[in-house]
C-alpha cells in the first residue's frame, strides 16, 4: 500500500509536522512517499530524506509552488495520485487547505484530524470540541487524511531516502499570491502544542493578559491562545472559539466563556459541580483588590497537580 505524505515547509526548511504526520503514515502502511513541492525547496527535500522510513521523495518545483498555494498543489496531487491508496497530511493551515480540494477532486470522502490509526481503513477523530471521539472506517478507494500532530511523535531521523525531481501540474489559474503575514513567537504552535494557556474575557486588557497569561506560558515552554478580541495580537495564533478541547493533543482545564446562561453540557448530571468552578472563576477574575495576582497563583497550583495539560483562563 503506498502513501503519499505531503511534507509541510518553507522551502528552506522542513516543519516539525511532517515528521508527526509521518509518524501517523507509518503506522497505516510501510511504503511512504514525501511530496514536496516549492521553488528552491532542495533543502527542504534533504531533510525530508532523512526521515527515517521515507521510501522517496517526490520534489516538484515551479514558481506557481512558490508559495505553496492549495489549487496548483491540489492540482499536482491529484495528477500523481493514481499511484497511491492514501494521501495525509498534517491537519495545519495548509494542509487543511489543500487535502479538502484533493478529496474532492478525487470525488472521495475526506477523514479529517485523525488522532489515532486502528487500522489502514480505519481511524479515531475527535468530534463534538473533543467531547467525543468518533471512529471513521472508509469504504473509498483512496483516502485523503488529515493528521492531528499532537498526537503522534515526531518519526526519528537516519535515513537517505533518493530524491525524484517530479513535474508541476499545470496551473489552473484559479488564485494569485498577494503577501504573507506572520506572527513570530518562540512558542510552540497550537497545533502540535503538549501545552496551552489560553484567555478570554477574563484579564479584561492587554496589560493584564500579559502580567497574568504570559509569565505563566513562558514558565511552562507553552503555546498561548486567546478568544477575546484584544489579546489576539499577543497570540501566535488566536483560538477561535475553543480547539484546544478538541482531543489528541493538550487537554484542558476548562473555564466557560459565556457565564451568564447555562452551558448546554451542565444540564446533564455530573457537571453542577464543573459549573460551580466556573462561577468561582469569573468572581476570582473580576473581585477588585489582588484579583489577578490571585488567579495567577491558582493557575499555577493547577499546573502543578495536573500535569501536561491546558490551562483556560475566561470569563
Amino acid at each position: 500500500m503506498a502513501i503519499l505524505l505531503i511534507a509541510e515547509h518553507d522551502n528552506a526548511t522542513l516543519s516539525d509536522q511532517t515528521a508527526k504526520a509521518l509518524s501517523a503514515a507509518l503506522q497505516i502502511g510501510s511504503d511512504v512517499h514525501a511530496l514536496v513541492a516549492g521553488k528552491g525547496a532542495k533543502a527542504a527535500a534533504d531533510a525530508v530524506a532523512m526521515l527515517k522510513d521515507v521510501s522517496k521523495v517526490l520534489l516538484a518545483e515551479a514558481d506557481e509552488l512558490t508559495e505553496r498555494l492549495a489549487e496548483p498543489l491540489a492540482a499536482l496531487v491529484v495528477s500523481i495520485a493514481g499511484a497511491y491508496d492514501t494521501i495525509i497530511a498534517p491537519a495545519t493551515s495548509s494542509g487543511k487547505n489543500i487535502a479538502p480540494r484533493v478529496a474532492a477532486l478525487l470525488d472521495v470522502a475526506q477523514v479529517s484530524e485523525i488522532i489515532e490509526v486502528i487500522s489502514p481503513d480505519t481511524f479515531k477523530r475527535p468530534i463534538y470540541a473533543g467531547n467525543a471521539i468518533q471512529t471513521v472506517q472508509s469504504s473509498d478507494a483512496k483516502k485523503v487524511i488529515t493528521v492531528r500532530t499532537a498526537s503522534f511523535p515526531s518519526a526519528s531521523q537516519g535515513n537517505a531516502a533518493a530524491v525524484e525531481n517530479i513535474s508541476a501540474a499545470a496551473h489552473p489559474g484559479l488564485s494569485i499570491f498577494i503577501e504573507n503575514k506572520f506572527s513570530e513567537t518562540d512558542r510552540p504552535e497550537l497545533n502540535s502544542a503538549k501545552i496551552i494557556i489560553s484567555s478570554g474575557r477574563a484579564p479584561g486588557s492587554s496589560e493584564k493578559f500579559q502580567e497574568v497569561i504570559l509569565p505563566v506560558a513562558d514558565k511552562l515552554g507553552a503555546a498561548v491562545g486567546a478568544s477575546a478580541p484584544w489579546s489576539t495580537p499577543l497570540c501566535a495564533e488566536r483560538l477561535a472559539g475553543r480547539p484546544d478541547r478538541q482531543g489528541g493533543g493538550a487537554r484542558s482545564l476548562h473555564c466557560c466563556r459565556h457565564l451568564r446562561r447555562h452551558p448546554a453540557p451542565c444540564r446533564h448530571e455530573g457537571f453542577e459541580g464543573h459549573r460551580a468552578r466556573r462561577i468561582s472563576w469569573r468572581r476570582a477574575a473580576t473581585s477588585k483588590a489582588g484579583s489577578l495576582h490571585a488567579v495567577k497563583l491558582h493557575l499555577e497550583r493547577r499546573i502543578m497537580l495536573n500535569g501536561n495539560k491546558a490551562i483556560v483562563l475566561s470569563a
